[in-house]
């Protein structure tokens, strides 16, 4: 773990006791990537405020698991992967969504599919994409607002997918019957 500190409510910098305080409201404990971000109080707090913005964006649950998930996997985050499988799971989401994203197969259905692979050409291609894969995402019935939300999803995820590779955040323990590797 390089040395990272997992902070607590007792530990943590005073600026984020109460970022800590929301995160054991929402999941009822500290999850372990809470605990690293606490060390920057600003990381911690934006990360938070990203989720949020993300999760009440125009996704429903099916697209906001395909867009975290194609993120994370494609950054290979060992923590993620399982903890979005775990959410995913609670928000009821068809498990073979979940499955495809973690073993790098198609989706269900063709709509899924083209957010899956735009998300995929954003992070690629470092958010430049194509005049074909803009089309192909409006001709899945995607509009602006839904191509400038991945880039919202992928600002929440770069922020926990590089922390996590930074600190080897431990897994916690909700989320280790979903672990993942490549």
């Amino acid at each position: 773990m390089n040395n990272i500190t997992l902070h607590t409510l007792e530990t943590a910098p005073e600026a984020s006791k109460a970022l800590l305080e929301g995160s054991i409201k929402a999941f009822g404990m500290i999850p372990n990537l809470h605990a690293v971000m606490a060390e920057a109080p600003g990381l911690l707090e934006g990360y938070q405020v990203l989720h949020k913005l993300f999760q009440n964006s125009s996704f429903d649950k099916d697209e906001l698991t395909v867009v975290w998930q194609t993120i994370n996997v494609e950054h290979e985050c060992h923590y993620c992967v399982p903890a979005h499988s775990f959410i995913a799971n609670s928000m009821g989401v068809d498990s073979a969504i979940t499955e495809a994203l973690r073993n790098r197969t198609a989706m269900p259905n063709e709509k899924l599919q083209v957010l899956h692979d735009t998300t995929l050409a954003m992070v690629r291609g470092r958010g430049q994409i194509t005049e074909e894969e803009t089309q192909r995402f409006y001709d899945a019935g995607y509009a602006q607002r839904q191509l400038f939300e991945i880039v919202l999803g992928l600002s929440q995820k770069v922020m926990s997918n590089y922390v996590n590779h930074i600190a080897a955040t431990p897994v916690d323990a909700p989320f280790q019957k979903f672990a993942w590797e490549k």
